[in-house]
């Protein structure tokens, strides 16, 4: 038995979800397939799959299994890389994970860029909004980090920023506008879940930041959650309407801002600062194709960066490269 052309197929057909997707993407037939994970599993003498009539379903050694076989395959595929490197262009599969909203403000608009620069290197990129959790079993993890991250992972900072409270013209003509943190206790708040636990105090208070640093922090009651979301493209669709108040990235904000569709609330205060990372898997040497895609983020951060905060500055102009 070939053991890495049975890894292969086993996971193909996993991520295909079938042994005739695998089949006609790995370009054998459908009964090969089915034998070479049959064989696999007698080898191994377990069951990695549970087969019904409509799906396919991973058993707890099958999942186990998967994990070390993909860590294997890509260790194969950067030997692979680093041998032949100096012979031809890069090539294979940048995998990687991120939360929603750095997924489609900051990786979608540099992909056809990436593609330009690297078009034999693909990207696979999976979508988690607690990406974090998941930094050995990718090749690169984005994560978003509050103002004092400290952790025992290898990770490479890419931008800095801060999130802030807006709401929108019309809602503020109902509600009236708050001059001070405490103001808003008698606002609706569009919470975001996925941090409500790490930025508030008792999950029923919202705590903002001094601007300067020179104020204590200040801890404010928002009893009235109308909305909660782990989309930020939610809460800001939810804010733009006028159903409330929202915490959001400046830099997401600024073009909402400029055009006067959003209002900057409390503007002497900050909900959090934040780093976002590119975190690495420990324990691996860092292969080539990895090192271009950080290198290429690096400089492609900074030039997103300046593009919106252009569109800040004046929003009649176009900021797409």
């Amino acid at each position: 038995m070939d053991r890495l052309l049975t890894m292969r197929v086993f996971q193909t057909v996993v991520d295909e979800g079938g042994f005739a997707a695998a089949a006609r993407l790995l370009e054998l037939s459908p009964p090969v397939v089915t034998r070479l994970v049959a064989d696999l599993e007698q080898h191994l003498g377990t069951r990695l799959l549970q087969r019904t009539t409509r799906k396919l379903a991973l058993t707890e050694a099958g999942d186990a299994y998967l994990a070390r076989v993909r860590a294997i395959l890509h260790e194969i595929e950067d030997a692979e890389a680093a041998a032949a490197a100096s012979t031809r262009d890069l090539r294979g599969t940048v995998r990687v994970v991120a939360p929603p909203v750095v997924a489609t403000n900051f990786l979608a608009p540099m992909l056809s860029h990436w593609h330009a620069q690297q078009p034999l290197l693909m990207l696979d990129i999976d979508i988690d909004p607690y990406a974090s959790a998941r930094v050995d079993e990718f090749d690169v993890t984005f994560m978003v980090a509050a103002e004092g991250f400290d952790a025992n992972i290898v990770a490479r900072p890419l931008m800095q920023g801060e999130s802030i409270v807006v709401a929108s013209p019309a809602y503020l003509e109902r509600k009236g506008l708050p001059l001070q943190p405490q103001d808003l206790e008698h606002h609706d708040y569009l919470r975001d879940s996925s941090v409500a636990r790490v930025h508030s105090v008792g999950g029923r208070k919202l705590r903002l930041l001094s601007d300067d640093g020179q104020r204590p922090a200040q801890d404010v009651d928002v009893p009235s959650v109308v909305l909660q979301s782990i989309s930020t493209e939610v809460l800001m669709r939810a804010a733009l309407d006028g159903m409330g108040v929202a915490v959001v990235p400046r830099l997401l904000a600024q073009e909402h801002l400029a055009r006067s569709e959003l209002v900057h609330l409390l503007p002497g205060w900050i909900f959090a600062r934040y780093t976002v990372y590119a975190a690495l898997p420990s324990g691996r040497m860092l292969p080539a194709r990895t090192k271009v895609f950080l290198d290429f983020l690096s400089e492609r951060v900074q030039e997103l960066v300046q593009q919106r905060k252009l569109a800040q500055c004046c929003p009649g102009i176009d900021t797409v490269s």
